[in-house]
């Protein structure tokens, strides 16, 4: 009896674990559909104006603007974006694997990495290794604006313009599909130039009042939209990784209900018929 009391004990675990993750799942749907709707608004506006600022370096002599200048890499900064958040499948595993791999392969080459850490995994993750983390960001999700955008931009692009770093890139996760993100690693500055094939006719673009008078602007402003546009990119990866984990563990629970269910009628009918064995030994004793 005392098995079946544990077999009773466990479903029951099982059915409220699966109550948790169910609802978990309804709610990162909910909150999906809405951040899906803001990166598909912002990625638009994001690729347009890294094409008109490619362009414009293509055009622009590095001596410019500071933000152009390509120096002898000895310092580089890695901004990693992840999540505050747990329950959400391998979405910080793979970025954290990919960060542990790329110091590997680039420890000898740099003088020093700067990690500036976006989200509570992966500065968890980070703290008590030996990394240098120059700034965190934690308790951003679900709380991604243009003004926390602007603030990482402007720590950035001080590290640069102080020489401090000679190359800043950020690593995070794009969203393609509710159970698909794609991990993402590209340079913010220096600006990359357009790259143009021998031959291949440069896109024109006509600036007023001129090229360097609006550089100071189009800079500043293209750094804080390509790294809000990756904080919105991590934020819908996050939760359709969330949803699609939900998913998965809701699904499993539903087994796990249904083979503890048949252990235990195996169980009950195991102890009724010893029952009735001992009682028609009984009566043919008597």
């Amino acid at each position: 009896m005392a098995n079946l009391k544990e077999i009773r004990k466990r479903i029951q675990s099982v059915k409220n674990t699966q109550q948790i993750t169910s609802a978990m799942k309804m709610v990162a749907a909910a909150k999906l559909k809405k951040a899906q709707e803001r990166i598909e608004k912002a990625r638009p506006y994001a690729q347009k104006m890294s094409d008109v600022l490619a362009s414009l370096a293509l055009r622009t002599h590095q001596k410019a603007h500071p933000l152009l200048m390509r120096r002898d890499v000895k310092n580089i900064a890695l901004v990693v974006v992840t999540s505050d958040r747990g329950l959400c499948g391998a979405f910080n595993q793979n970025i954290i694997k990919t960060t542990e791999q790329f110091v590997r392969q680039n420890y000898s080459r740099f003088s020093e990495i700067l990690f500036t850490m976006i989200g509570k995994k992966g500065y968890d993750y980070f703290k008590i290794r030996p990394i240098t983390i120059h700034r965190e960001y934690l308790g951003i999700s679900g709380k991604v604006t243009y003004e926390l955008a602007q603030s990482i931009s402007d720590n950035l692009r001080e590290l640069f313009l102080s020489a401090n770093v000679d190359e800043i890139y950020i690593m995070y996760n794009r969203f393609k599909t509710t159970v698909s993100q794609e991990l993402t690693f590209t340079r913010l500055l220096p600006i990359t130039p357009l790259e143009v094939a021998e031959g291949e006719v440069v896109p024109g673009y006509v600036f007023e009042p001129s090229d360097e008078d609006i550089l100071e602007d189009i800079i500043k402003k293209n750094l804080e939209v390509q790294i809000f546009r990756a904080l919105l990119e991590s934020e819908a990866s996050e939760l359709g990784a969330r949803m699609t984990a939900m998913d998965s563990a809701t699904s499993n629970a539903e087994d796990m209900i249904k083979k503890l269910t048949l252990k235990y009628n195996r169980a009950r009918q195991e102890t009724i018929t010893k029952e009735l064995m001992e009682i028609i030994a009984g009566a043919e004793a008597l």
